[in-house]
């Protein structure tokens, strides 16, 4: 059976946004053109495999200024995880497997609440 940790309610938070931001992050990237500036598309089979890319228009001030936005919280809320002061309350594998379980403690939280 797996250990079971008593996270701070403000570390778990931190962490669950976290997931949401880099969710948002991914899933902006995926909508946004593949060059941040415009650029000709192009094609090459050269190498090992083909790549292609359609040529990009590039991305606005305000989708740069959003991926900008979000990669800076993504940044401070991983700062925020990682260095919490519940960490040096374990030590070695604990601290180890303690990290491990916090990534999936929403999914625990969410199997919990499902009928």
């Amino acid at each position: 059976m797996a250990a079971t940790y008593d996270f701070p309610s403000d570390l778990l938070a931190g962490q669950e946004e976290l997931h949401q931001v880099r969710a948002e992050l991914s899933a902006l990237l995926k909508r946004l053109p593949w060059s941040v500036e415009p650029l000709d598309g192009f094609s090459d089979d050269n190498g090992w495999r083909k790549v292609e890319r359609p040529a990009s228009p590039g991305w606005s001030e305000d989708e740069q200024a959003e991926v900008e936005k979000l990669r800076r919280r993504e940044h401070e809320l991983a700062v925020f995880v990682s260095t919490h002061r519940y960490w040096s309350e374990l030590t070695g594998s604990d601290r180890v497997h303690a990290r491990s379980a916090l990534k999936h403690a929403h999914e625990t939280t969410d199997e919990e609440a499902s009928p």
